[in-house]
């Protein structure tokens, strides 16, 4: 019996070592794009939906169980799809724009969006980045979808039935339909979108071909049936066309869009289609995924790990997505959100800066720098054909968040080596930006006399959320000052941004050592509640945003009273109840809800402000400290499951923390050329640079109690400092870690080996 038992714990204890994933060979597989699904208005553990599409893709597709015009375009929960809609939709906060739906029936022609509407359920579905399918009980129909950057393939596999159809919904808010029966051809355009202001000829042309002739062709208005109708323009028009069909027959349908025209559609089509059948477009689909999946590799952690690295890159590989086309010569195209001109050169939509900046936009300067040389050419054209740079494109200016933190985006490329466009025209646009108002708030600096005058924007002076904006415009004129010392421009050009970098101190607030909203006369906001939630912060309180003054955190600790202050606290933000004050919203908003049940004290890892927070550490001599809430939070606030994130993911924002904090490091300074250390999650994670080189970080001894650095060897020698180098990166390297249950209380704590601030800068 002794025996028998033994050997049942040594097969136990094989079956937990043999839980650890070695090397993985098809990354796409260990998604799950439902991660985040199980989302709510008031309860964000995502707000994603399952994106069927390529990286960067120009479209997207999605089933859609909310109803039409409904930012939560499909939620975990729901028990019903209403159709299968082509989206670029980045958050449901900001809504979607150019959408239509296609949606199989059968019976009745049923073309409303309710009574189309059918049951379904996990169990019959099938979710893969590049593949899609689900059965529909109430139509008897599989419906099965394969996307490439601009087109994609449904199959829809349907029972015996004279009645089977497929509705094409081109939404409201005026759009077009055309049916050429003979061609079993079906084109339109959708006009709709949620965030304006667009110009008039805004338009989404698709074109959708049938394998199979059709029994009957009617178009719809509203909820009224046209008989002898094949064409039609109106506030909501769509088009179902009919088939008799065999038992498991299968019914294809290749469908395209182009923002330019139904040309165009046409063109990207046959381009990306070609004659592939639908598993061919599948298998390149999944070709695609997996390359672009490989250029980081983890091994040596656990199935659920590996699930949630790759399920988190695969968010980070969608925004901004490209709003470019490629014409009959193979010219890049692009039509304008900002003047409506169909213009050469490229475009990309669909990313708010104030979540992006941070983490986002320095992943794909490290493993995806071509994707953003193109997306710096894209804002090259925006500012060229709209006057200003973005801070959120939607697809054109969208007037929402704060912050100019397109001069970090622009500024952090080319430090970190983009080359080969035109810098200068980018240069002119971010010291445009940062000298003017915009034509809406969130484009330019809203209050830029008052901050220029007075060194921060007044509390007092009826312009929302100041406090953030005079902490975000002064990393922004750091992150301007070092793009033109970059591009060696005149110190007397650029020592005004050097100045107001500083700004952040004019918020300091030594009696409760916070930052604090400031009247137009110099005295502080009063009465002051830490805990307030907006009124002079954005979507956090002060506890949030006291951090964010990533350019000097050196600084900022000799404000709160010298290191070791600094370093208490830091810990009293994780020790602290988390109580809030909602007045400023008259209810509690979702990332307040998400702060209070995360059981983190105040720490909002949900939300974007406070997400560098936990490196800080590192600035202060406790990397230890950095080591152990890297690790709390990505174990705790992650998982590859619908209820996954623990906040908005925001357009690959909150992934790319993830994804970073897993390789062990994390830029806490864009425009800066370094990382800050943490501690990696994996036994080795490899980076497949794009130049070629290889970056190796080994760290054999990790596990989920060593989880602290004891030392670590760069290229085989000692390496003592905090903070990694990207262009050293860049040359290839071997990290070695070597880790432990226990803290190294003694390793990067002396100040040589602290992070860039910008006030101990002796080159400035």
């Amino acid at each position: 019996m002794k025996r028998f038992l033994t050997a049942i714990l040594i097969a136990g204890s094989s079956a937990a070592i043999a839980q650890t994933v070695g090397k993985v060979t098809d990354p796409v597989e260990w998604i799950n794009p439902l991660m985040g699904t199980a989302s709510k208005p008031d309860m964000s553990n995502g707000n994603t939906y399952p994106t069927i599409a390529l990286p960067w893709g120009m479209n997207f597709w999605t089933p859609q169980t909310g109803k039409m015009g409904d930012g939560w375009a499909y939620t975990y929960d729901a028990d019903k799809i209403r159709g299968f809609k082509q989206t670029h939709q980045p958050s449901p906060w900001m809504n979607d724009y150019g959408q239509f739906a296609v949606m199989p029936v059968t019976g009745k022609k049923k073309f409303k969006q309710d009574e189309r509407a059918s049951w379904f359920s996990h169990k019959a579905e099938v979710v893969k980045p590049y593949y899609y399918s689900v059965y529909l009980a109430d139509a008897d129909v599989t419906t099965e979808i394969t996307p490439t950057e601009r087109a994609a393939q449904f199959r829809f596999t349907f029972p015996k039935s004279d009645s089977s159809f497929v509705v094409l919904d081109a939404f409201d808010k005026g759009s077009y339909i055309k049916i050429f029966p003979k061609e079993q051809k079906v084109i339109g355009y959708s006009t709709k979108y949620a965030r304006g202001p667009l110009p008039k000829n805004f338009k989404n042309y698709f074109v959708a071909y049938f394998d199979k002739p059709f029994t009957s062709a009617n178009t719809w208005k509203g909820g009224d049936l046209q008989k002898d109708v094949l064409e039609i323009e109106a506030d909501h028009s769509g088009a179902i066309v009919g088939f008799k069909t065999a038992k498991g027959e299968k019914v294809s349908m290749k469908v395209a869009s182009s923002f330019i025209s139904f040309e165009q559609a046409d063109i990207n089509l046959k381009r990306e289609l070609a004659n592939d059948t639908f598993e061919a477009t599948k298998t390149k689909g999944k070709a695609v995924w997996n390359k672009t999946l490989s250029r980081i590799s983890v091994e040596g952690g656990t199935i659920d790990q590996t699930r949630t690295f790759y399920s988190s890159l695969y968010r980070t590989l969608f925004f901004p997505n490209k709003l470019y086309e490629l014409d009959a010569n193979n010219k890049i195209m692009h039509w304008s959100p900002y003047n409506g001109k169909v213009l050469p050169g490229y475009m990309f939509a669909g990313t708010g800066f104030w979540d992006t900046f941070r983490a986002l936009y320095p992943f794909l300067n490290l493993m995806y720098p071509s994707i953003n040389k193109e997306m710096q050419e894209g804002l090259i054209n925006d500012y060229k054909e709209g006057g200003w740079l973005p801070e959120w494109s939607s697809p054109g200016y969208a007037n929402i968040m704060v912050g100019n933190n397109s001069a970090s985006v622009v500024a952090d490329a080319y430090i970190k080596g983009m080359r080969g466009y035109d810098v200068n025209t980018l240069w002119e646009a971010v010291t445009h930006g940062a000298n003017n108002e915009g034509p809406m708030e969130a484009v330019g600096r809203a209050g830029v006399k008052y901050y220029n005058d007075l060194g921060y924007v007044p509390y007092d002076v009826k312009i929302n959320e100041n406090a953030a904006r005079t902490l975000e415009y002064a990393y922004d004129d750091f992150a301007i000052y070092q793009l033109g010392k970059a591009l060696n421009k005149p110190k007397s050009e650029i020592d005004i941004y050097a100045k107001r970098s500083m700004n952040y101190k004019n918020l300091f607030d030594p009696a409760s050592g916070l930052m604090r909203g400031k009247n137009k006369d110099g005295s502080f906001q009063s009465p002051f509640n830490p805990f307030k939630w907006g009124d002079a912060f954005t979507e956090g309180n002060s506890w949030h945003y006291s951090w964010s003054v990533f350019q000097d955190i050196d600084g900022l600790a000799k404000l709160m009273g010298g290191k070791e202050k600094f370093v208490t606290k830091l810990d009293s933000v994780f020790s602290m109840p988390p109580i809030f004050d909602d007045s400023y919203y008259g209810g509690v908003i979702h990332e307040i809800r998400e702060m209070q049940i995360a059981n983190m004290g105040q720490y909002a890892h949900g939300n974007q402000p406070i997400q560098h927070m936990i490196y800080l550490y590192n600035y202060a001599g406790a990397p230890w400290k950095t080591q152990y809430w890297v690790r709390e939070t990505m174990d705790r606030m992650y998982k590859a499951t619908p209820d996954g994130y623990c906040g908005d993911e925001d357009n690959g924002q909150t992934s790319a923390w993830y994804v970073f904090s897993a390789m062990g490091f994390y830029p806490v300074t864009p425009a800066v050329d370094q990382y800050v250390l943490g501690a990696p999650l994996f036994k080795k994670v490899t980076l497949n640079l794009e130049n070629g080189k290889t970056v190796t970080i080994d760290a054999a001894k990790n596990s989920s109690s060593n989880r602290y650095v004891t030392d670590l060897k760069y290229n085989g020698k000692a390496y003592s400092k905090n903070w990694l180098s990207h262009s050293e990166l860049n040359k290839g390297a071997v990290l070695n870690f070597n880790m432990s249950a226990t803290p190294n209380k003694q390793r990067g704590t002396n100040e040589t080996d602290f992070p860039y601030s910008f006030s101990t800068d002796k080159n400035k």
